[in-house]
This record gives C-alpha cells, sequence and structure tokens, in this order.
C-alpha cells in the first residue's frame, strides 16, 4: 500500500479537510446535546486504553510462566454454567432459554442447471432460494428422533459411531443426537482419501456411520469392502429407498426413516444412558498435515471448556446474532465456532465454499450466494480465504482510476491511523469501504481467523476494508481450537492475543532452536497449553501420547504444541517458529520455513507457496501456485503469450518470478540464506481434494514432497553460481483440474 507521503499534497489536503469537516459537523451536536463521545472518536482513546492493557500474566512470576488471562488468574474457568458439564446439558439448557428462536437454516435448492463451458466441460450450477429455519425446539426433537432411532439399530452407548459428510444443520443435528445418547462421534474431513477414512473406520471399529448420498457415491462406496465391521449407513439426503450394487451385508437408510423409526412407542420410550461429563464425546481425526491423521479422544468436559473460554472472548454473543457455517465441522473451530453459536442462541444458516458468494463456482450467474442472502453477524475464516479476498481486492485498487485509487489510498491510511488510535471511521466506512464490506454481507462485526497464521498485511486490510475485528486464535485439535484468542480491540498484528480463560500457557526451553526462557527482550521456548481442555489423547496411540501429553505433580494435562511462542509485555503470545518447519541448512544457519512462506505469501504474484530445504544442501527452494491474472500480466509486459501451462513451464517466467520474488523477501528483510533460490510453478492450484493441503489449506509437507519429488531433485541438481542464478524448468506431469475453492469480485 502506497504511503501517503507519496500522494498528492493538493488531495491530501482536500480530504483531510473533508473529514475534519465532517468529525466537527457530527461531534458538536453529540457533545452539546448528550454529552456522548462523537461517532468517530469511540469514546476518543477507550479502545486503545484497553488494547493496551494487560491481558495475561505469569502467575509463577518467572519470564516462562505459566501465563494466566487476568480475569482468571485465580482459577481457570470450565464451564458457561453452573452444572452444565455436558454438551447434553447445554444443549437442554439452550433450548429451554431460545426455544422457538431459529437455530440451524438450510437454503432451498430451486432447480440446477447445467452450464456448458468454451471448453466443453460442463458445470452445474444452482438457483437458491431463502432459508428455511428450525428453531432451538424442532433442532432438539430432530436430534432426539435420530438418537433413539440410532440406538435401534443397534448403536449402543460408549460405543464409535462415524460421520462423514459435508458441513450442513444434518451434521449437528447427527452430533447432538450422538452427545445425547453418549454415543462416540467419529469425526472425519470429507476431503480425506479412501485409504485414510478407511484406517479411521477401522481404527475406531464402527458399525454405523452417517453420510450423504455424494459422499457415498464418490468416496465410501469404492472402499466398503476394506471397512469389514461396517454395516449400517444412514444417508442424510432425501435418497432412494433401494441400493443396488453395495455389500449384502450392509444396509444403507434415509436418515428421515431413522428419524421415523426413533418416534416408534418401543424406541421412543426407551431410556437413554446420560453422558458423564468425563466420557468420550468426539473422536477428532486430524488431516493429517503431517502424515497419518490421528484420532483425538475429547471429553465432554474438555469441549464445554473449550467453548467457555472462546466465549468469554467474542464479544456480545446473542440471539440476535448469525453465524454462517462453511468450514468443515470435522474441523476443531468450525465445530467449536458453532457450538459456541448454540450455547448463546445465535441461529447458524448453512453454506459450502461451491456457493458462499455471489461468484462462487456454483452459484448461477445472475443469483445470489449465500452470504448476501444471509447478512451473517459473524462467520470464522482460515487464512487461506482472507489472503484470497485481501489480492483480489488489491487487484482491483490497481486497476481503478488513478483519482480513485488515490482516494482508496487516503482512506486507508487515515483509518489505520484511527483503528491505533481507538477511533472508528464511519464517513470512510460509508462511503469508501461499503462495497468490499458487502463482500461479507454487509453485517459482519467480528470475524474469527484460525487455522494457520494469518499475515500482518492482510489482518490490517480485514481490519481496514471489512470495517469488523478480526480476532486471530490460537488453538489445536488437541486443546479443542481453545488457546487464545485476541481481543476485539486490540488491532495489533503478527499476534494471536492472551490465554483464554480455559486455559494457561508456559514455554519450555527447546535449544536445538536457540529458543530459551532467559532471551531478551521476550522469553521464547515452545508452547506448551494446560487446563480442562486439554484432550485425553490420541485413539490407540500410547507412544504419541507419552511425547505429546503431560500430567503434572497437580493433575493438570498439558499438551506441547510443536510452535515456538514469545510472551509480550502485555501478556499476548506471539507465534514465531515451529520445530518441524525448522531447518538447519549445511552451512549451519536455520530456516523457519513457514516464517519464509508467510512473507512471499504477501506477494501478488503468488497464491500458494511451499518453501523447502534439505540439510544436506546450503539454499532453500519453493514450489508456488503463482496467482494466474498476476503472472499473466507480468508475462504480457515482457511480450510472453502462451496458455496456463506454457507460461507455467517457461523458464523466461520463472526468471521473472523469481526476480520478483527476491525483491519481495529483500524488502520483508529477510536474510539472504533463507530466500528461495530456484523454484518450481504448478498450473494448478493445491486444493484439499489433491492431498497437498488440509480442509483448513495448511500445507501438508511430506505429502507435497513427495509429489514434487522429481522437481526437488532437478532443483538441487546443479548448484548455484550465485544468489540470482536462476533454477532449472521442470513442467509438472500429472494432470490435475480442480475447481478453486471460491472466487471474489468486486
Amino acid at each position: 500500500m502506497k504511503k501517503k507521503e507519496d500522494l498528492n499534497p493538493v488531495l491530501l489536503l482536500l480530504f483531510h479537510l473533508m473529514v475534519w469537516l465532517y468529525t466537527l459537523i457530527s461531534f458538536l451536536p453529540s457533545y452539546l446535546l448528550s454529552g456522548v463521545s462523537p461517532p468517530d472518536g469511540d469514546s476518543y482513546g477507550t479502545e486503545q486504553m484497553r488494547a493496551k492493557r494487560a491481558k495475561a500474566r505469569s502467575i509463577s512470576g518467572m519470564p516462562e510462566g505459566p501465563y494466566r488471562a487476568v480475569s482468571a488468574a485465580q482459577r481457570l474457568k470450565a464451564s458457561l454454567h453452573p452444572g452444565v458439564d455436558t454438551l447434553d446439558k447445554m444443549f437442554q439448557t439452550a433450548v429451554a432459554r431460545f426455544r422457538h428462536k431459529d437455530c440451524l437454516g438450510t437454503r432451498e435448492v430451486i432447480s440446477v442447471d447445467d452450464e456448458r463451458q468454451n471448453n466443453g466441460k460442463v458445470f452445474k450450477k444452482l438457483i437458491l432460494g431463502e432459508y428455511h429455519w428450525l428453531s432451538f425446539e424442532e433442532t432438539l426433537t430432530a436430534a432426539v428422533q435420530l438418537g433413539s432411532g440410532l440406538a435401534s439399530l443397534g448403536q449402543q452407548p460408549k460405543t464409535n459411531i462415524a460421520i462423514f459428510c459435508e458441513t450442513r444443520a444434518e451434521w449437528l443435528i447427527a452430533a447432538q443426537a450422538c452427545f445425547a445418547h453418549n454415543f462416540r462421534l467419529v469425526t472425519l474431513y470429507a476431503t480425506l482419501g479412501g485409504p485414510a477414512v478407511a484406517h479411521g473406520l477401522n481404527e475406531t471399529e464402527v458399525t454405523h456411520i452417517i453420510t450423504s448420498r455424494e459422499l457415498l457415491e464418490t468416496r465410501l462406496q469404492a472402499i466398503l469392502i476394506k471397512v469389514p465391521r461396517l454395516q449400517h449407513i444412514i444417508v442424510v439426503d432425501n435418497t432412494p429407498t433401494t441400493w443396488p450394487g453395495y455389500p449384502q451385508n450392509i444396509t444403507i437408510h434415509n436418515m428421515a426413516t431413522v428419524q421415523k423409526m426413533g418416534v416408534l412407542s418401543e424406541n421412543a420410550s426407551r431410556e437413554r444412558e446420560q453422558p458423564q461429563s468425563s466420557d468420550i464425546a468426539v473422536i477428532m481425526y486430524t488431516s493429517g498435515s503431517t502424515g497419518h491423521p490421528k484420532g483425538v479422544m475429547i471429553s465432554h468436559s474438555n469441549i464445554i471448556a473449550g467453548i467457555t473460554g472462546m466465549a468469554d472472548r467474542l464479544p456480545n454473543l446473542c440471539e440476535e446474532d448469525t453465524y454462517i457455517g462453511y468450514l468443515p465441522l470435522a474441523h476443531v473451530l468450525e465445530l467449536s465456532a458453532e457450538l459456541v453459536c448454540i450455547s448463546h442462541g445465535c441461529r447458524i444458516g448453512y453454506s459450502s465454499p461451491h456457493t458462499l458468494v455471489d461468484q462462487s463456482t456454483k452459484i448461477k450467474k445472475g443469483s445470489k450466494g449465500d452470504i448476501s442472502i444471509l447478512q451473517p453477524t459473524m462467520m470464522a475464516a482460515v487464512p487461506e480465504i482472507m489472503d484470497r479476498i485481501y489480492k483480489n481486492v488489491m487487484m482491483k485498487v490497481e486497476e481503478m482510476s488513478c483519482l480513485q485509487r488515490t482516494l482508496f489510498i487516503l482512506a486507508y491510511n487515515y483509518k489505520l491511523e484511527q483503528l491505533a488510535k481507538g477511533h472508528s471511521t464511519p464517513l470512510c466506512d460509508r462511503l469508501i469501504f461499503s462495497k468490499i464490506r458487502n463482500l461479507l454481507g454487509g453485517r459482519t462485526r467480528l470475524l474469527l481467523s484460525g487455522g494457520a497464521p494469518l499475515s500482518a498485511a492482510t489482518q490490517r486490510f480485514m481490519n481496514v476494508c471489512l470495517c469488523c475485528p478480526v480476532g486471530q486464535g490460537y488453538g489445536l485439535t488437541e486443546t479443542c481450537g481453545a488457546g487464545t484468542i485476541s481481543e476485539h480491540w486490540d488491532y495489533s498484528t503478527g499476534r494471536v492475543g492472551g490465554p483464554l480463560v480455559c486455559c494457561e500457557i508456559k514455554l519450555k526451553n527447546w535449544a536445538d532452536g536457540n529458543y530459551y526462557s532467559t532471551d531478551h527482550p521476550h522469553a521464547r521456548g515452545e508452547i506448551l497449553i494446560g487446563g480442562p481442555n486439554v484432550t485425553m489423547g490420541y485413539y490407540k496411540n500410547q507412544d504419541k501420547n507419552q511425547d505429546d501429553f503431560i500430567v503434572d505433580e497437580n493433575g493438570q494435562r498439558w499438551f506441547c504444541t510443536g510452535d515456538i511462542g514469545e510472551f509480550q509485555e502485555d501478556g499476548c503470545l506471539k507465534i514465531i517458529d515451529r520445530k518441524k518447519d525448522l531447518v538447519k541448512l549445511q552451512a549451519g544457519e536455520y530456516v523457519s520455513l513457514g516464517k519464509v512462506e508467510a512473507i512471499l505469501k504477501n506477494c501478488p504474484l503468488i497464491d500458494n507457496i511451499c518453501a523447502y530445504a534439505n540439510s544436506d544442501e546450503n539454499y532453500v527452494i519453493a514450489f508456488m501456485v503463482p496467482n494466474q491474472k498476476q503472472l499473466q500480466l507480468l508475462a504480457h509486459q515482457h511480450g510472453m503469450e502462451g496458455s496456463w501451462e506454457d507460461l507455467c513451464s517457461s523458464k523466461a517466467v520463472e526468471e521473472l518470478v523469481l526476480n520478483a520474488l527476491n525483491e519481495a523477501a529483500l524488502a520483508a528483510q529477510l536474510e539472504r540464506f533463507e530466500i528461495p533460490r530456484k523454484i518450481c510453478l504448478s498450473p494448478e492450484p493445491w486444493m484439499p481434494e489433491m492431498g497437498l493441503v488440509t480442509d483448513a489449506f495448511k500445507l501438508k509437507r511430506e505429502q507435497l514432497k513427495t509429489y514434487y519429488h522429481d522437481d526437488i531433485k532437478r532443483m538441487y541438481a546443479g548448484k548455484p553460481q550465485h544468489e540470482t542464478e536462476m533454477p532449472h524448468r521442470h513442467v509438472l506431469g500429472q494432470d490435475h483440474t480442480f475447481t478453486p475453492f471460491f472466487s471474489l469480485e468486486i
């Protein structure tokens, strides 16, 4: 973003004069008539004072901690309400409070059209209607009926049942049915490959699975022969009553049919075994970013503690809020966020990455995406999505006229200054940023980011242009997603906030990486999270449990995250490294691959990047997915034309990209040895379906290493003569066609 000093001084003067006049006109009547602070003032500094106050303190007085939130210094909080210590009780309490309020919403499908593309491919496009809602009472009834029906099919308390399904209302209804009947819910990502799904089903020995018709036909059917214990498949869609071509030992049911079975008097009257707080509620299989998916055992009390901590950090949650659910419910971030909403009476409208915005891949041109219809007040997003919004908007800014672009930059810089002072900017929000804000429906008041680090540039952009705070959080499946969340008035970047009230955090020295609690100016070390939200461990993986979980002398469980952090003066945590991302080069320098990627992803030419280094070599290389629009523009500027695949395989184009990367890296003050010296351009985006990234778009390094094995050998085959020598070009031989997660336009 251009600095204000670089702009036309006349325009700068006019802009500030307009803002000054608006502030004067709006402030004086407000001050004289009511004594209320001005619209642009937001209590003139109150927010700034809040942002500067201490968020956490070391209860031991030692720099390594443990650190607790100031409000939980004496005792960690483990529940939202006294006695509400299971997810069954939590939902019953919510139903009693919000009985007739909207709970779960699904958009009506009016029609499905086949749309032929220029290349001959046919895509299905949807025309969707309004949201249809189930009240809290209706949701409870549906869950109770389903639970009773599952019990009539032989599902026993404290035994495992799997859900392999997209994010939708039926997912959460099924989860509540399992929580109420003390069935252990095994969650599997809808994008997991066949071997990973079979591994999870066999390891947990499930006999029942809940899924969708699409996943049954495209994923499950092929592996059923490898899951011999499976007896019942419950399909959530309105589907046929007969299923030819499936193994005879497996019975397939419609969810509606199972619910009707639950209504029968002999099943409805059956006494259910209510869960205890220490019982397993969920066995959540990770996305497998570091290898084979692991099942994390999460008790009822673990989840209750986690959502208690999250809810405390999210301001003014109430039944007037609307949350849009589209991230995978098999991910701890989305499940926790939705349970927080349920507990506070917020309604949840369901969407998908393919129907989220007006330009999403399955939305028919001229019709509205889900977010435009729902107009949520809250949503969660992973950094990959926010990065795309940021880059798409900035590309549009570059295409503006000189006057429009100058006004945007003036407003952007002005608002940054005001946010730093704790002031709001309603005039800029209304005149300059309203169109960008409408990308998320126009009513969003809180955006929660998790799953991976969010770059400072993207976070500043979201705070300014979307006119709502971004709560950057840090947590893991092993801690129920709870660890830290930044406070909504804290607009600082690069930090993840202080510990939540449900947990405490301490730092452990890591000698191999040279991180110690005695470091100055801040203590540094591996992050350990302790508290009632720390889970029970990995399912059938005792060796890993002993490595990653610790029980202290007081009986409290701690999880060793493998992330490196530092605590700052106000008690906020900053993630600075990851043990598994740190590579020692041949000459002895340490390179943090995650740090390199986070910095270089801010380059407009890059949509995604994976840095790689071999300890036997003395330089870093990278595989990257270039931004198609930016790369084609760069090539055109240098007189190069061709198909997308031709551009990505062109050595001349590769040299241009490498030069741009060098400039971006040096501008961000990366060390010379941290900058990739050779790169490989990939014409296809990395999607979860490829197995190269998780559903939260975190890199799967081992899978990427295998996928680009030949490219790695080539890039390390010839040693560079000097730091700017260009890499050998390799054309990716495999042919993949994937639809982008979603596209955003202004």
